[in-house]
């Protein structure tokens, strides 16, 4: 009869203590960390009675999270399983996710179909197979995140992140529904101005009337988005069975988690200078430290380590040959529409502005790109994610971060350099620095 291995209480006081620290960082980490700091004072939060009955209720949420980590970060399961072991835990946890997504859509679908006139008896056994399966994933879970989080964390002590040989903060995530963001934006020109955190799962027509009102009744832009990952402490990740999402995304929020208790992280969104080199710096560490992870152990998922050696600006969008069917370049034609969407409103073009970007949706729609609707709010929350071209147009922060990344020793080196930093002109001056020592062979 196969036993259960004995408890090592050292390792288990170990994890005891680390739940404990855990916990006891909640607190201090919402004060720094974008999405867990309220905004009852602000003025447009008091306006926005169109959003009020939607909000999304974290105190709950966190309630809940913290208890199921507390539980397996206890127990220290994943202490005792082998790195093969892990590594077949979580593809068998994503492949539940998959399966059960599989199943919905097939429940969805015989609901959408006028032909099938009983669609409730219809589906009686694809939901008894899904809630099945709903209930094993719900119960796989909690052991699923402690192993991704192990994963990330090894590979950010093997980058330099570790203080005494300890991640801190811990690497700590929840998949879950995340919310929608509502995001504000002035009319006359691009700038983040406000961003709410709503429910999950409003409906179209729901999002649609609650813009229109927001809009009408402070002649903004707005516009709700959905999100990846959401950096409140555990951080949120959109529940998805695609492995390098997951991963990147867990870096990424964790790099928010870590410059909460720096200067650059401290003054998130203050400007959107500020939220925008925030997300960027997060992009990269994600992308980096999610590769090392998959390297490792998901190495199907690998692919090429990033690549950030300086490259000229992008090129504007080609004119296609006579005869040829132009070749649409997503990035290309959104920078294209960012940068003259700024031009337009720099001009005090705002409803040409307001147009011009309508067109340009309708063309991206015709290319398969189903966008909803492309504003200012648009370029607001999309163009602040500036290490690729795109939403960012021509914002110079995306490039000079990932050039100070290419001239940097490492990428921890990176991001000390950059984590005291609050502005657009220290990069560069760093940059600068950085490039001359690389001339001269330093």
């Amino acid at each position: 009869m196969n036993r259960l291995p004995r408890m090592n209480w050292a390792a288990g006081g170990r994890t005891f203590r680390r739940s404990f620290l855990m916990i006891l960082l909640l607190g201090l980490i919402a004060l720094g960390v974008p999405g867990a700091r309220p905004q009852a004072d602000d003025l447009h939060f008091r306006a926005l009675s169109a959003a009020r009955d939607h909000l999304f209720d974290f105190a709950t949420w966190e309630v809940n999270a913290l208890a199921d980590k507390a539980a397996i970060g206890i127990l220290g399961v994943d202490q005792y399983m082998s790195a093969a072991d892990q590594t077949r835990y979580v593809r068998d946890y994503l492949q539940l996710i998959q399966n059960i997504d599989i199943l919905e859509k097939a429940v969805e679908q015989l609901y959408v179909d006028p032909a099938v006139t009983d669609p409730e008896t219809a589906s009686a056994g694809l939901r008894v197979l899904r809630d099945q399966l709903r209930a094993e994933q719900e119960s796989k879970q909690a052991l699923a995140e402690a192993i991704v989080q192990s994963q990330i964390s090894e590979s950010l002590v093997e980058y330099g992140f570790a203080l005494g040989g300890q991640v801190l903060p811990p690497v700590s995530m929840r998949f879950t529904q995340l919310p929608t963001i509502l995001i504000v934006s002035p009319r006359d020109h691009i700038e983040r101005m406000g961003s709410y955190a709503l429910e999950h799962g409003l409906t179209v027509d729901q999002m649609e009337n609650i813009e229109g009102q927001v809009d009408h009744d402070l002649d903004v832009s707005s516009l709700i988005v959905p999100l990846g990952g959401l950096a409140v402490y555990p951080a949120m990740l959109i529940e998805t069975s695609y492995l390098p999402n997951v991963i990147n995304v867990g870096a990424h929020e964790w790099t928010h988690h870590y410059l909460a208790f720096s200067p650059l992280g401290f003054n998130y969104g203050k400007t959107p200078e500020l939220y925008t080199i925030n997300e960027t710096v997060a992009n990269i560490v994600g992308g980096e430290i999610g590769w090392a992870v998959m390297d490792r152990y998901y190495p199907d998922f690998a692919g090429d380590p990033p690549d950030y050696t300086p490259k000229p600006p992008p090129s504007p969008p080609q004119e296609a040959a006579p005869g040829q069917a132009p070749a649409f370049d997503f990035r290309a034609e959104m920078r294209a529409t960012r940068i003259r969407a700024d031009e337009l409103l720099a001009e005090g073009k705002i409803d040409e502005a307001e147009q011009y970007m309508e067109d340009r949706r309708v063309l991206f729609v015709q290319h398969g790109y189903n966008i909803r609707k492309i504003n200012q709010a648009y370029f607001a929350f999309y163009g602040a994610y500036a290490d690729q071209p795109g939403a960012t147009g021509s914002d110079p922060i995306g490039p000079a971060l990932n050039d100070l990344r290419y001239y940097s020793s490492s990428l921890f080196d990176f991001v000390k350099t950059v984590r005291g930093m609050t502005s657009l002109v220290q990069i560069q001056a760093a940059l600068e620095q950085a490039r001359a020592e690389h001339q001269n062979g330093n």
